[in-house]
């Protein structure tokens, strides 16, 4: 028999033994197996409570082999003289367990059990589960004595519990944090609303530990799914959703929603929840200053309970603030974008009927002189002179017509592609200005998106036009070199170069270049110092 000064040294011990143990579960082992060595019980076990206290989350035991726990089957659920533990949170000893009348009895393949001990986890008045011990050696009664050793063992388990769930906790919380500043760093980084809604989506299903997260936006009666997170989720985005369905109904009422059993929602589309294996949700909807621009959506909670806590709500409340701001910041730039597009489309206009006017209006009126002339010769030798003056005007005048559909849209861009349309504007520059170009394309062999050559045409003929106009150049070099992801376009000149600082940048057209760079997700950098030349780098994504 274990004398009381043997007991507590060996209390002691395990004390000493148990803040060693970094993993809860093995700390929760050793802790059962010491309650049954010290009160001489051949079976133990150690239940935790979930946190909301209505369930068993862990059921750690000692006695049973392998073998005879797979037998068994499940776990127990907290009914029977469990459940009366979990509910009055009491020390219980009990002479023959199967006599007491809230007894429900043993699943089959469990092993006979009479003599009873169960303590609670308790600490500051907050249950964490209960320790049961049964069959002490001997077949006599459990002591109070035994009572208070395990009362002791149970607050020990208590702490660990405790502290576990404070470090998952402040674990959460940074990772919530830090999701919640890569979608924040997103907002200001990135122009592409799909890209920011799929983080968005992303973030949260592994936060919530969910099945699968939807954003859809309105879209004509409806509305669309345009990000999907989670489990058979490929082919949900673009997925419309009809007028009359839960999501609907939510972007109308404007509320948050949880759903703890899809089956008895009226609103939910039920063979979209057969076919998905919907049993719960939670709906929350994008709203902005009181206007509801979509809903985020979330299916099923994974692990034992399904159902989504006022915490997960929170959490996703949070998460559908940043993507209303995201998808408001989508339609800023897009009705700006827009704006930009309009207002350079003006101006092109303006300068196409300035040229018309100045030049190529002059030059008809010139024409149509000369016919009169022609008409009014005296005689053949004053005729031929005026047809040889009118021919060389209207070639003039072709070439200028020609020109100025070159600058509008080259025809070798379309049919050519980047590199020939470059060398053709090339060795027009080259011409016109007697400047040195050195041009040197790495590039695949297939054609580039054609935005991406646009953009990049027109990125390297505004620099040229600005080497004429500014640098006093004397040599130009121009280079272009692609990577698996990316394009990038190097021109350099010899010139004076400016101060970047104080230039206009509309004056130079970089307003203009940064603009076509950054509708494409490209970086666009001007390296320049007075009398040193100028490097323009334009780098363009390709994915």
């Amino acid at each position: 028999m274990t004398t009381p000064e043997a007991r507590m040294r060996r209390l002691v011990e395990a004390g000493i033994a148990l803040s060693s143990e970094l993993s809860l579960d093995a700390l929760l082992q050793r802790l059962v197996e010491i309650a049954a060595e010290l009160t001489g019980a051949r079976y133990a076990a150690l239940g935790v409570l979930d946190p909301a206290g209505t369930h068993l989350e862990r059921f750690i035991t000692t006695g049973l082999d392998d073998e005879l726990r797979a037998r068994i089957g499940d776990l127990p659920s907290g009914r029977g003289i469990l459940g009366v533990l979990i509910r009055d949170a009491q020390p219980l000893r009990l002479h023959e367990l199967g006599h007491d009348p809230r007894s429900v009895g043993f699943p089959p393949n469990h092993p006979p059990m009479t003599t009873f001990l169960g303590v609670p986890v308790m600490l500051r008045d907050v249950a964490y589960g209960n320790l049961y011990l049964t069959e002490k050696a001997g077949g006599v009664d459990f002591t109070a004595e035994d009572e208070e050793t395990v009362i002791v063992l149970a607050s020990q388990a208590a702490v660990a519990i405790e502290n576990a769930r404070l470090y998952e906790a402040a674990r959460r919380w940074s990772s919530q944090l830090e999701s919640l500043n890569e979608v924040a760093d997103a907002l200001v980084t990135e122009f592409d609303l799909g890209r920011l809604l799929q983080l968005v989506a992303e973030r949260l299903q592994h936060l919530l530990g969910s099945a699968a997260v939807t954003i859809a936006l309105p879209f004509g009666d409806g509305a669309r799914i345009e990000a999907a997170a989670g489990d058979a989720t490929e082919e949900l985005v673009g997925l419309e959703i009809p007028r009359r369905s839960k999501t609907m109904a939510v972007l109308e009422r404007r509320r948050s929603e949880r759903v703890d059993s899809a089956i008895d929602d009226p609103e939910i589309d039920q063979g979209s929840a057969r076919r998905l294996g919907m049993r719960t949700a939670l709906y929350v909807p994008l709203v902005l200053r009181g206007e509801a621009i979509g809903v985020i959506a979330v299916r099923d909670k994974l692990g034992a309970d399904a159902r989504f806590t006022d915490a997960d709500q929170r959490l996703a409340e949070v998460f559908a603030q940043r993507a209303s701001v995201a998808v408001e910041l989508s339609k800023l730039v897009a009705r700006d974008t827009l704006q930009r597009v309009v207002t350079a489309q003006e101006a092109e206009r303006r300068r196409l009927a300035r040229e018309l006017h100045d030049e190529t209006g002059q030059a008809l009126t010139s024409i149509l002189l000369g016919l009169k002339s022609v008409e009014d010769a005296a005689d053949d030798g004053q005729r031929a002179a005026a047809v040889a003056q009118l021919r060389g005007l209207v070639r003039e005048t072709l070439q200028d017509v020609r020109q100025l559909a070159v600058d509008l849209r080259p025809t070798a861009l379309d049919d050519f592609g980047l590199v020939p349309a470059l060398e053709r504007l090339i060795e027009g520059f080259r011409e016109s200005t007697g400047i040195g170009v050195d041009f040197h394309a790495s590039l695949p062999p297939s054609r580039l998106p054609p935005e991406v050559e646009t953009a990049l045409y027109r990125i390297v003929q505004e620099a040229l036009t600005n080497i004429v106009k500014h640098a006093r150049a004397s040599q130009v070099s121009i280079l272009l070199a692609s990577r698996p992801s990316s394009v990038t376009a190097v021109i350099e000149d010899d010139g004076v170069g400016f101060d970047l600082a104080s230039a206009r940048a509309d004056g130079l057209g970089l307003v203009g270049m940064r603009e076509r760079v950054s509708l494409l997700g490209g970086r666009l950098a001007i390296e320049t110092t007075p009398e040193a030349g100028t490097t323009c780098r334009a780098e363009v994504p390709l994915t």
